[in-house]
């Protein structure tokens, strides 16, 4: 039989991945293993005898030393986070755990740290934050792909983004997918709603004043551009703001700059403007409602949000997490929704886009007194089903001009509602070739 070999501790501590190193009482290095090489970037032979705060340079040298604090108290500490300052100024991120050294007579001689690098982990953390935070992009829609690729392409850029949609299609969610996709994510997003605030105090939230600028400004205060630092600025409803303040908005797009109410100190902002509207800023334009000059400037990248009946196939995983959040939200335990509501849903219109599919999924949560939400907690879509079976008639079969007329006008209305092809054909229930054939009998283009 072959003979056991014992393992030195020495052997051990080069064999595994942590970083291990341990100090004297004079806070000298004494051992230094193969990954604390690896980690720091430092040299065993470079590291032996110096004060362990010159290799490490940590986040917590000095009085919020973790080795120290252990060494004090005589009580380990156990996966702190900090960060140390690599061989080549780099930022390693890790966590560390520590310990007392003792000989053999039970006497203090030093301490003993740990520490793991989580680079890794920080960037997958990174990235499932940013992802939980933009679920723009986890479409399942064929029309949102032009629009998750503008997202990602101008994202990390200082572009001025125009984003237009219709009421609660998610604007804002998608000025939050440029924020937090961008190298800006761990500076401010700050969201106005230029539509909610009379002029004055929108002036006032936007660039700050100056004590005694207005009757009731007792003290300085920033404002919204001066608190964004080199965050976002997302200014929603920006064709609401009066000319006043559009001339205030481009003289900032202009010169970055600006002046709070009362002062006449120019101030400077490092802050990206993205903005949005459900109207249409050429036709103000036109009108002579919104100034041309301001109007390019926003214009630089403009992305379009469909409408929730245009990107239909997203409603199943929309629902599902409105489920999954509103379950949290009121204590509830709803496992899903049953497929004639489901189907009710993605055959209805909704005016109100994303934002109201969001409201009626609350109150069903609220309502629903079984595990899977019925159809007849919308009775808005139980309605407008009902609506639209008594008009379509037996829509396949349609015969005679009387019925040829309904049928053409239902399909005709239907389109309307809709917006695509697709989604007309699924209101109908009728296959979309069917749907194809019947537009070209009846003359319908679209």
């Amino acid at each position: 039989m072959a003979s056991k070999q014992t393992l030195d501790n020495s052997t051990i501590l080069e064999s595994i991945s942590d970083g291990v190193f341990s100090v004297d009482r004079d806070w000298k290095i004494s051992s230094f293993n193969r990954a604390a090489e690896t980690i720091t970037g430092i040299k065993r032979n470079a590291a032996l005898g110096r004060h362990c705060s010159e290799v490490f340079r940590s986040s917590l040298c000095g009085e919020q030393c973790a080795l120290r604090e252990t060494l004090r108290t005589g009580k380990p500490i156990i996966d702190k986070r900090c960060y140390f300052i690599n061989s080549r100024g780099r930022k390693i991120p890790v966590t560390l755990s520590t310990a007392v050294l003792k000989d053999h007579s039970g006497e203090i001689i030093g301490g003993a740290e740990t520490f793991r690098d989580i680079s890794e982990i920080e960037i997958l953390k990174k990235q499932l934050d940013q992802q939980s935070k933009t679920p723009l992009l986890s479409s399942h829609s064929d029309a949102m792909k032009s629009v998750i690729s503008l997202v990602e392409a101008v994202a990390d850029t200082s572009t001025t983004v125009l984003i237009n949609g219709e009421t609660g299609t998610g604007k804002e969610v998608a000025a939050k997918a440029l924020h937090y996709l961008s190298s800006r994510n761990q500076a401010p997003f700050i969201a106005v709603n230029c539509a909610a605030l009379p002029e004055n105090l929108l002036e006032s939230t936007l660039f700050g004043h100056v004590k005694g600028a207005f009757t009731g400004a007792l003290e300085n205060k920033l404002g919204y551009f001066a608190r964004a630092g080199k965050g976002t600025l997302f200014l929603d409803e920006i064709g609401d703001i009066s000319p006043a303040l559009q001339v205030r908005l481009l003289r900032v797009l202009q010169e970055h700059e600006f002046e709070p109410v009362g002062s006449n100190k120019v101030e400077k902002t490092q802050a990206r403007i993205i903005t949005a509207t459900n109207k249409n800023l050429s036709d103000l334009v036109s009108q002579g409602k919104f100034r041309e000059d301001l109007y390019y400037r926003l214009n630089v990248i403009k992305i379009s949000l469909p409408t929730l009946a245009q990107r239909f196939e997203d409603i199943p995983f929309l629902v599902e997490a409105f489920i999954k959040r509103f379950n949290q939200l009121h204590n509830k335990s709803i496992q899903g929704i049953s497929a004639e509501a489901l189907h009710s849903l993605q055959s209805y219109a909704w005016p109100g886009n994303i934002r109201e599919l969001e409201n009626s999924i609350e109150r069903a949560c609220v309502l629903s007194q079984k595990d899977y939400i019925q159809l007849s907690c919308f009775p808005f879509a139980e309605t407008a089903n009902l609506a639209l079976e008594k008009r379509q008639g037996d829509i396949p079969g349609a015969l005679g001009s009387g019925r040829e007329e309904a049928e053409k006008q239902v399909i005709m209305d239907a389109l309307k509602n809709n917006h695509s092809k697709i989604a007309t054909a699924k209101a109908l229930g009728i296959h979309k070739t069917t749907l194809f054939r019947k537009m070209k009998k009846y003359g319908i283009s679209f």
